[in-house]
């Protein structure tokens, strides 16, 4: 999954890229196809790729999670 992220990647930049630099009749749709291929490939596959393991409530400030940072910062101050 992380080498199929990054072929995406690597070729949306060089799409985005070839547009910017070389004068091409199609210069600007290479630029487009790079920019909806970051958006709609790349970065939904990059977070799922990073998030799939994960447990989400351990990111939320749910006021379990609050408790747990008052103790740590009051155990600091001590």
């Amino acid at each position: 999954m992380k080498y199929v992220i990054w072929v995406l990647f690597i070729a949306t930049m060089v799409s985005m890229f070839t547009g910017l630099i070389v004068e091409l009749p199609y210069s600007k749709k290479l630029v487009g196809f790079g920019i909806i291929g970051l958006c709609v490939f790349v970065f939904p596959l990059f977070s799922y790729y990073r998030w799939k393991d994960k447990k989400v409530a351990d990111y939320m400030l749910t006021q379990e999670n609050l408790d747990k940072m008052r103790e740590f910062n009051d155990s600091k101050d001590a």
